[in-house]
């Protein structure tokens, strides 16, 4: 095994020594004397000398969190910014990032109508869905949005339209549609955290309260899943990202946090076909990470594609293996927030009522949305319908059984036409694409292997002297005997852990466009 190339936990120690006092690349001094507002990553929950020392370098603690502790919030001259990050005990400082949003054939396809029909309907599980807020009043989710909060300061309505539809995905009982339009696990309970505003832009310390409080509200709505459709750009390794550890803290209370892969898998701006565009806090090893598939209309996933703006990985800095799976994204009917900013700016997406028996002039509750943060709520869905059945399972054995389980029947590669531009995008479905495959509900409702330890998305690396991509495990895992990530089990006989088998496209043309992604995205560890 190539050593210095894995990702080992006294490198990451070492890494994160030479981190420490740090502010993000992003941050820009434009005037000395204007406050900011950052994001201060301590070593440890900070001690109160520390604060007081954080004080009299000018800055203003704003927030501070009971679950993610070793992330504050403060105000601070701009010109001030570097001091405090040379504060001992501190970690990394960033500005506070501007995050962004990222069912009828959809259930069928992905196994939920058949596991409906069996009595898995997520009964009992409580899903945060942190987003843009949830319009309780849709008879689809009456009396199952059990808790509402706003993190941005003007309300609990879905003022922009995407939380709903979210929601929807997951849990919409489908009673305005008599039953079409059915969400994956339509028992579920809603607990709805609004962090997105109106224009669906939100802050990272917004969602970092949010997570907090989902962590907070646990055993009370018993919050077993979280769904993350949202996400901004990846600026440091993820262990200094404020966004990653908070995601992480969800996922060691018990909470399956899952989240979109973004939708830049068209930016060819770095000649990289769209590899490495996967978003934070989807570029954290341990969540599930979900890339958009094309359901074509039909139930059947045989003539499914990938979307061409699914973004694909390896994830920035850390190259981890990304997205873990997809799941059906484009052209998914769900639940509309009336009035919403997205309803007002796209009246052709409301569905037409006809299509599920109704008038067609009739009021329509529905809505038709295409992204990865449509498929995200798909496997947040699929997570809950696991949860009912298997309550104990934890994150990590729910994420190793819908990747091992996912099918792994694709084609090559297709090709997609823009519509409007008439732009041709080729897609291969290699793991930076497609993961460990496509969610198959009834396959994971089936199986009963129980992984042992922690499943963190693994390492891609590069070897120059073969052009070729090896997938390695991080050292510090313990993977246990019960349950292992390789070729029998997560990935399909086209992967391997180790140096012994490198993974390789199908295509000669997608094996060039990653060597020449992976070598531009290196990185000095």
């Amino acid at each position: 095994m190539n050593k210095p190339l894995r990702l080992t936990l006294s490198l990451v120690l070492a890494s994160v020594c030479a981190f420490a006092g740090s502010v993000s690349p992003d941050f820009k001094v434009t005037n000395p004397s204007t406050p900011v507002r950052v994001l201060v990553r301590f070593n440890s929950a900070p001690l109160i000398s520390q604060l007081s020392q954080m004080g009299m370098s000018g800055a203003s603690l704003q927030m501070q969190f009971k679950h993610v502790p070793k992330t504050m919030i403060f105000t601070v001259p701009q010109g001030l910014v570097k001091f405090i990050a040379q504060i001992p005990g501190v970690l990394y400082v960033t500005p506070d990032r501007t995050i962004k949003r990222k069912l009828d054939v959809t259930a069928a396809t992905v196994g939920a109508t058949v596991a409906q029909q069996y009595g898995f309907t997520g009964a009992g599980v409580g899903v945060a869905v942190i987003d843009s807020g949830v319009d309780a009043t849709n008879p689809d989710l009456a009396r199952r949005v059990v808790y509402s909060e706003d993190f941005v300061g003007t309300g609990n309505k879905d003022a922009y339209g995407h939380g709903t539809h979210v929601a929807g995905i997951i849990a919409a009982s489908g009673a305005a549609s008599g039953g079409k339009f059915k969400g994956i696990a339509p028992g579920v309970k809603i607990v709805s955290l609004r962090v997105l505003d109106e224009t669906g832009a939100g802050a990272d310390s917004a969602v970092i309260a949010a997570i907090d409080r989902a962590i907070e509200l646990k055993s009370t709505y018993n919050i077993r899943v979280i769904n993350l459709s949202l996400g901004r750009p990846v600026y440091e390794p993820f262990y200094a990202d404020a966004l990653c550890m908070a995601v992480e803290e969800a996922w060691k209370a018990g909470i399956t946090v899952v989240v979109a892969a973004g939708n830049d898998g068209r930016d060819n701006s770095n000649n990289n076909q769209g590899y490495g565009t996967i978003s934070s806090p989807g570029n954290d090893p341990f969540v599930l990470t979900v890339g958009a598939m094309k359901a074509e209309g039909t139930p059947s996933r045989g003539d499914d594609m990938i979307a061409s703006y699914s973004s694909k990985g390896p994830s920035m800095i850390d190259h981890f293996v990304k997205p873990d799976i997809v799941a059906p994204g484009n052209k998914i009917a769900s639940l509309r927030a009336p009035g919403s900013t997205l309803d007002r700016e796209y009246p052709g997406n409301v569905v037409d009522p006809a299509t599920y028996g109704g008038k067609a002039w009739a009021y329509s509750p529905y809505f038709s949305m295409n992204g990865t943060s449509m498929a995200a709520p798909v496997v947040s869905g699929a997570a809950a319908l696991l949860l009912q059945q298997y309550p104990n399972l934890t994150p990590d054995q729910i994420k190793a059984r819908l990747m091992k389980t996912a099918s792994k029947t694709f084609p090559a590669s297709s090709i997609a036409t823009d519509p409007e531009t008439g732009q041709t995008f080729t897609a291969y479905y290699d793991i930076f694409t497609i993961g460990a495959g496509y969610l198959d509900i009834g396959a994971a409702l089936n199986n009963t292997e129980l992984a042992v330890g922690a499943m963190p998305s693994p390492v891609a690396v590069f070897n120059p002297a073969t052009n070729s991509i090896n997938v390695v495990s991080p050292d510090s895992i313990a993977w246990g005997d019960s349950i292992a990530w390789g070729d029998s089990i997560a990935w399909g006989d086209s992967i391997a852990w180790g140096d012994s088998i490198a993974w390789e496209t199908r295509s000669p043309g997608a094996t060039r466009s990653l060597g020449a992604t992976v070598r531009c995205m290196a990185r000095a560890w």
